[in-house]
């Protein structure tokens, strides 16, 4: 009995190398980004709370972005890795520029919006409060920021266009390799620009940006070349530009299928900014202590991140090579793979919490409360990997309003109205505040394990 249970939860040798041979790659591209994301936050932190939370507050937008242009190329993407299940090259071809018109739409709005509106949208995020910080210092800094890193923005969708495609085409080694690049040029444009090495300007937050444009570049430069010099091993590249005609049918299917992805991406990650401005009414040290702490869990959570990029790719081409049973099989054990895995993350990230926040020169209130964030981030791990898990398994086989409603539907109406109501009609600490929005998310894992088991996203969702 125990032997049949170890075979239905946890696979062979050969399974785990499928596995880490697609996921490892992603992780070390993700942990690399988010580990100079670290360096570069903890530089911008020497420089004062005030340059550190301007920063942070502008970084939420662009995590709104990041996340939209993520929704954006996940939308075509699920065809994309059923299309490679088939071989198709011509559906892969028409994905990416579904994919790419899709990109350049989004930044061109988000620019738009933070040229125009920028301003007011940092001033969401400023209150009184805390001991910590100066309001009109924070505005001043996370102005300047933002209208350096919109730069950088299209670039970065570009970036996206090409990678996702080629990971879900079995190509995962380049994007890391363009994303280790991009990430290595950043930290050394840090360094020379944010503390003035080497002659450099000491420009603060403002080289911060500029390093991350110019990495954004780069990497955008380095994909874009090897895919057109390998297009006789990716022939999806082969005249892609020659026209933006997608058929009719397939744009139908991706709006059908594909578009509520970008839009619970869009709803998600707004949700996410508008729950930071629910925090930030206890104060500007609030928002200081969230920047730390969501700095170092973000590095740990590359992990289950990556892993629900892995389900969605291995799944995805099971499911449109018609293999059901060995999908549904191969998705119970991932399930179980990240999330075990995220208790052994979890308990690292819990380890150096006491310790991480003494790096950022800012007040003793700012670094007690990133220690109790840090702490919770890493309680709430394995919970965060397996929703993250369930919501990628709907969305490899094509249920995508099922997953708006899972994800933010969930935020808007679960988390946010409890953030909001705590933060402006209770006296219940921050701490207190933040832990219960977060263990409110363990009624979105009973909901996704009961979607998952009944099998509903058992389908293919293209067509020979």
């Amino acid at each position: 009995m125990q032997q049949n249970f170890l075979r239905k939860y946890i696979g062979d040798k050969s399974f785990y190398r499928m596995v880490l041979l697609i996921v490892v790659p992603i992780i070390i591209q993700n942990g690399i980004t988010n580990f100079v994301s670290l360096l570069d936050n903890i530089m911008v932190g020497q420089v004062g709370t005030e340059q550190m939370s301007g920063v942070a507050i502008v970084n939420q937008f662009m995590t709104v972005f990041n996340i939209c242009v993520f929704g954006g190329v996940s939308s075509a993407g699920i065809f994309t890795a059923q299309y490679y299940g088939q071989g198709n090259q011509e559906g892969i071809r028409n994905t990416f520029r579904f994919k790419f018109i899709i990109c350049i739409i989004m930044a061109a709005f988000a620019i738009s919006l933070f040229l125009l509106n920028g301003d007011n949208l940092i001033m969401l995020y400023l209150h009184d409060g805390a001991q910590s910080g100066d309001i009109v210092k924070t505005l001043e800094y996370g102005k300047e920021y933002l209208s350096v890193m919109i730069f950088g923005m299209v670039p970065y969708a570009i970036s996206q266009t090409y990678a996702s495609t080629l990971r879900e085409t079995g190509e995962t080694l380049l994007p890391m390799k363009a994303g280790v690049l991009a990430v290595l040029i950043n930290l050394m444009g840090n360094f020379l620009l944010i503390f003035g090495n080497f002659g450099f300007p000491a420009l603060g937050a403002v080289g911060a940006a500029i390093s991350t444009d110019i990495a954004r570049v780069i990497e955008c430069m380095v994909l874009v070349c090897w895919t057109y010099i390998h297009r006789k091993e990716h022939p999806f590249i082969i005249q892609v530009y020659h026209s933006f005609r997608i058929p009719r049918n397939l744009t139908v299917h991706i709006i059908q299928k594909g578009i509520p992805i970008m839009l619970n991406e869009i709803a998600w990650s707004t949700g996410q900014a508008f729950l930071l401005q629910c925090y930030s009414i206890r104060g500007l040290s609030v928002v200081a202590g969230l920047n730390i702490s969501s700095t170092v869990s973000n590095l740990f959570n590359v992990v289950f991140l990556s892993i629900g990029s892995a389900i969605s790719i291995i799944v995805g081409q099971l499911l449109g090579a018609e293999k059901m049973k060995e999908a549904k099989d191969t998705d119970r054990k991932l399930l179980v793979f990240t999330v075990a895995t995220c208790f052994v993350f979890g308990s690292l990230l819990a380890l150096v919490s006491p310790f991480f926040p003494l790096i950022y020169n800012t007040s003793k209130e700012v670094q007690s409360l990133a220690t109790s964030f840090i702490l919770i981030a890493a309680g709430c791990m394995p919970l965060y990997a397996f929703m993250h898990g369930c919501y990628f398994t709907l969305r490899s086989g094509g249920k995508t309003w099922i997953t708006v409603l899972f994800d933010s539907v969930y935020v808007w109406a679960i988390d946010i109205p409890l953030a909001y109501a705590l933060a402006n009609f209770t006296e219940l600490p921050i701490i207190g505040i933040y832990l219960s929005c977060q263990l409110i998310e363990t009624l979105k894992c009973i909901l996704g394990y009961v979607l998952v088991k009944k099998g509903i996203w058992l389908q293919n969702i293209v067509v020979k």
